[in-house]
């Protein structure tokens, strides 16, 4: 992770750049939400998951509806 922060001024040209022109507002809070969200990859990379499986989860079993035309 880079240790240098993204300024108000950086955040600005980058948004205009990808055709999402800030107010002159807002610059200052997009650079501090766009070097929160890097620092939290940055940490997210750094863990180690190792032999970690995924969880198993009730929310991700899906289960079928049985449809039937006959009423």
């Amino acid at each position: 992770m880079s240790a240098v922060e993204l300024t108000a001024a950086e955040a600005a040209r980058c948004a205009l750049r990808a055709g999402l022109p800030l107010e002159g507002e807002r610059h200052a809070d997009v650079a501090a939400t766009a070097n929160h969200i890097h620092a939290v990859i940055g940490t997210l990379r750094d863990l180690d998951f190792g032999e970690t499986p995924p969880a198993a989860h009730a929310a991700h079993i899906v289960e079928r509806e049985v449809t039937d035309a006959s009423l």
